[in-house]
């Protein structure tokens, strides 16, 4: 199995990706001033702080009211009171409860030097040069470091390409989004990691198959078998998450439950080759077919991509792994040499990335033995910057008045997730389409079991605000409505395919971009209260 991709391939992908995060950044005012002007959401929101009852909003639309009773209404609150006994909560939110407000995440990174003054009259731009910046660093990191070493772990412990999709690649791939939820979690204490995770679950679900049907320039045909298992394993995962998300608390045991559902997962995809085997014998007994094929696995090498008119695309066993060729291998660059196809320009912006990374993380590719030590300094390296990114969007956020549960879904999402987008463009051009598809899929079985729930489960077992009271809480009630219409969209890029026979064409291309638009529109005016209260305003600071 090749881990390698060639250096062309790797350039064309970093700068594609850094135009698409150009764009997707512009998107995010606009979709601001849509809500500010044309929502009065924040008007009704205000006349309903002034009554004494705190409004909650449930998945059917139902408005709960739990009242709230204070012995001492003063600047200390002595004691806070929820009528609703059912629903826990903290000092921390009751205290909110009782102020209306929502603390401002800002609060809980250092301090910029800056105030919110400063920042509107031009510093702000700052903010958001050095945020793609830093996605340009994950880009990097996971591209040349952290999947090679994924690839050469995998392939000395001689394992298969589906379990190895579903794990370490997912994991590669799927690291940021993991980073970012765990600050969300244990520093900031809101909803940035959870609206990063929906938000890049819905790129990765259509915006991926977008660009694909749309600048593939073929056709591809996907075998309906792995298509239909992720995403029936990810319509299970996307249902959990409704029902975690539903009142607004994440109970230990619900995290807990999501990590085991991961597990199980990664069972479901060890036994592939039975339950294949299995399900093609029921559904050629249901079309009355004779014979009945047996199902071989496909690997990365093998040409998936098949134009009309061509022969059926010859197969090739998962035993037939490829050694890596160190001659034609493509190393990661170095900080000393400027590549044939690299601009000028490009080359000095990123050569103080190249120099960090060529100093702290050793490449696997030239010394296989160091490959753990590539892994765990890639790690750090993600978690550092999904740090540095978190601090930088909330800023953003806060300084222009936007939520950061609408930052994770546009912007944080976008540029955590555009570079799988181009890689499966770029790989569906060299001839293996079907392998994009299934990755950005299984990819996000992960996001929501592994990314959510194991830092819910950390922290609200291990690390809750108060001790003995094992949960953690949720700002915005919003993100269940984007929850729910992920699992549409989901149910929606399944019949296409199936309308259209599993051929990713511009037609799948041009529905998936419409949908995903819908979607970013819905989302974020949800977010902003334009159809009806759903987060509280940022307290004073």
């Amino acid at each position: 199995m090749k881990t390698n991709l060639s250096l062309p391939y790797r350039k064309r992908k970093t700068r594609l990706a850094l135009y698409i995060r150009i764009v997707c950044l512009v998107s995010i005012p606009s979709i601001h001033l849509i809500g500010t002007f044309l929502s009065t959401g924040n008007e009704d929101l205000k006349n309903v702080q002034t009554r004494s009852n705190f409004y909650k909003r449930t998945l059917l639309g139902i408005n709960e009211t739990t009242s709230v009773h204070s012995e001492t209404v003063a600047q200390v609150v002595t004691e806070v009171t929820i009528s609703n006994a059912e629903a826990p909560s903290t000092t921390s939110r009751a205290l909110t409860q009782l102020q209306n407000c929502t603390r401002a995440a800002i609060l809980e990174f250092p301090s910029d030097g800056l105030n919110r003054n400063q920042r509107r009259h031009g510093w702000i731009a700052l903010h958001i040069i050095i945020a793609c910046y830093c996605f340009w660093l994950l880009a990097v990191v996971c591209d040349e470091y952290f999947v090679p070493a994924i690839g050469i772990m995998c392939f000395t412990l001689n394992m298969k390409e589906d379990v190895v999709g579903a794990t370490f690649m997912a994991a590669a791939t799927s690291s940021p989004e993991l980073f970012i939820n765990c600050v969300g979690t244990f520093i900031t204490k809101g909803d940035l990691g959870v609206g990063t995770v929906v938000g890049s679950a819905v790129f990765n679900i259509l915006a991926v198959p977008a660009c694909c049907g749309l600048f593939a320039g073929q056709i591809v045909n996907l075998d309906w078998w792995p298509v239909s298992r992720d995403c029936l394993m990810y319509g299970v995962a996307v249902t959990a998450l409704i029902g975690v998300l539903y009142d607004g608390i994440v109970m230990w045991y619900e995290g807990l439950a999501l990590v085991l559902a991961y597990f199980f997962y990664i069972v479901v995809m060890y036994c592939n080759d039975i339950v294949a085997t299995k399900v093609r014998t029921i559904v050629s007994r249901l079309k009355r077919k004779p014979k009945i094929r047996p199902y071989r696995e496909v690997t990365e090498i093998a040409p998936l991509l098949k134009k009309e008119g061509q022969p059926t695309t010859k197969f090739v066993p998962t035993t037939e792994l490829e050694k890596i060729d160190e001659e034609n291998c493509a190393f990661a660059e170095t900080p000393w040499k400027r590549s044939a196809d690299s601009g000028v320009i490009a080359f000095i912006a990123r050569w103080p990335i190249t120099l960090l990374l060529w100093l702290t993380i050793p490449d696997c590719r030239k010394y296989p033995r160091l490959r753990l030590l590539t892994f765990f300094m890639c790690i750090v390296w993600i978690g550092l910057t999904s740090y540095f990114v978190a601090f930088l969007i909330t800023v953003v956020g806060d300084t222009i008045n936007i939520p950061d549960s609408v930052m994770g879904l546009t912007f944080l999402a976008a540029g955590t997730s555009v570079p799988e987008a181009v890689s499966s463009v770029i790989v569906t051009n060299q001839g293996h389409g079907a392998m994009g598809i299934s990755n950005s899929i299984g990819s996000n079985t992960f996001d929501i079991l592994l990314c959510l729930g194991l830092p819910w489960f950390v922290k609200s077992f291990f690390l809750p605000n108060i001790p003995g009271e094992k949960w953690i809480t949720l700002n915005s009630t919003g993100l269940t409505y984007s929850a729910v219409s992920l699992l549409s969209t989901l149910i929606g890029l399944y019949i296409s395919f199936a309308v259209n026979k599993f051929r990713l064409d511009w037609k799948i291309g041009l529905i998936c971009t419409i949908m995903y638009i819908a979607y970013l529109i819905f989302a974020s005016l949800v977010e902003l209260n334009f159809f009806f209260p759903v987060n509280l305003p940022i307290c004073d600071h």
